[in-house]
Order: C-alpha cells, then sequence, then structure tokens
C-alpha cells in the first residue's frame, strides 16, 4: 500500500535538512514511537499505535540513506509484533522543498503489513497514516522552535522509554468506520 502525505515546517530549507540529519532529536517527534540504538545509518526501536480497541505494538530495525544534494532521505524499516505474528516493513521517503511558508516536507511510504491491521482497508489506513504525520509536523515544528541543545555526538541517543507511549488512532478510525 502506498501512503502519499505533506506537510510544511517554518524554516529554510538547509535548517531543515540539518534538524532531519539527527535522527536521534527527529525520533522523538514520531507519535508512540522511541528509538532504542543508533549506529550510524542503522538503528533499532519500537512503536505502539492504538486503533479503537485494537493495540499493535512492534520492535524493528531500520536503515536510513541520504541524498544531501537532492535534499531527501530514505528509511528502510522492518519490524515484528511483539505479540502477535504480524509485521510491518516500509519503505518511507522524504523529500525536502523550499517554500514561501518554510520547508514543504513530501513523505511517500510503502507499506507492506501482515497480521490483525491487515484487517483495516486502505481507507482506514490512510487516516492513521494522516493523523500520525500531522502529530509528527506539530512536533517537528516545536523542536524547531525550541532552543537548539547542546550536540551530544553522532550516536546519541536519550534514554528509551521501558515501554514507548501508545497513540491513540481511534478518533481518526471511527469516522472511516
Amino acid at each position: 500500500m502506498q501512503l502519499d502525505h505533506s506537510f510544511t515546517v517554518p524554516a529554510a530549507p538547509d535548517e531543515a535538512w540539518t534538524l532531519f540529519l539527527d535522527l536521534a532529536r527527529v525520533a522523538p517527534c514520531m507519535p508512540g514511537a522511541v528509538l532504542d540504538t543508533l549506529d550510524g545509518d542503522r538503528f533499532t526501536g519500537r512503536v505502539k499505535v492504538k486503533v479503537g480497541a485494537v493495540q499493535m505494538s512492534y520492535r524493528g530495525e531500520g536503515t536510513v540513506r541520504r541524498d544531501a544534494p537532492q535534499r531527501a532521505m530514505v528509511l528502510d524499516l522492518s519490524a515484528d509484533e511483539t505479540r502477535g505474528a504480524g509485521t510491518a516493513s516500509a519503505t518511507v521517503t522524504a523529500s525536502l522543498h523550499e517554500d514561501p511558508a518554510g520547508t514543504r516536507v513530501r513523505v511517500r511510504t510503502d507499506l507492506d503489513i501482515t497480521g490483525r491491521p491487515a484487517q483495516f482497508g486502505r481507507g482506514i489506513m490512510a487516516e492513521v497514516g494522516d493523523r500520525i504525520v500531522r502529530q509528527f509536523a506539530d512536533r517537528l515544528e516545536e523542536l524547531l522552535r525550541a532552543p537548539a541543545a547542546p550536540a551530544q555526538g553522532p550516536a546519541a541517543v536519550a534514554p528509551a522509554a521501558a515501554e514507548p507511549a501508545a497513540v491513540d488512532l481511534g478518533a481518526a478510525a471511527l469516522p472511516v468506520l
């Protein structure tokens, strides 16, 4: 399934690109996600999502490829449900473009999901994706407006929570259901 999203952040493209390169700072902006390890272009993490009464928790890994001249990055992600037989894999391509309001971020996600969430149709998955991207964009904007924290090195990762807080997307799914 392919999902397309876009949002604008209030920063010049070079500033936004510099932030996007710092996965340790950007990852906490993703609702329901925790970055556990970061080693160069490889990382591990967890995500928890709740849609109505269905809650899914995943543990997985990923890699990132960057194209600085094009201000584009590709995340290759794979995860397994922590309680169940479901899997999720995605290739997420983000590109940054100049915009009168700052930087326009275009995100294309090629998603393959099995298990309980596969029962949701494309409409619900698109709504859930929209909601997650809106929350991510809001958190990213807050991060851009906050004063910069001192650099902790390229592999620094904030201490991970014992369990990620589930992003509850029930309100997003109800109109589609």
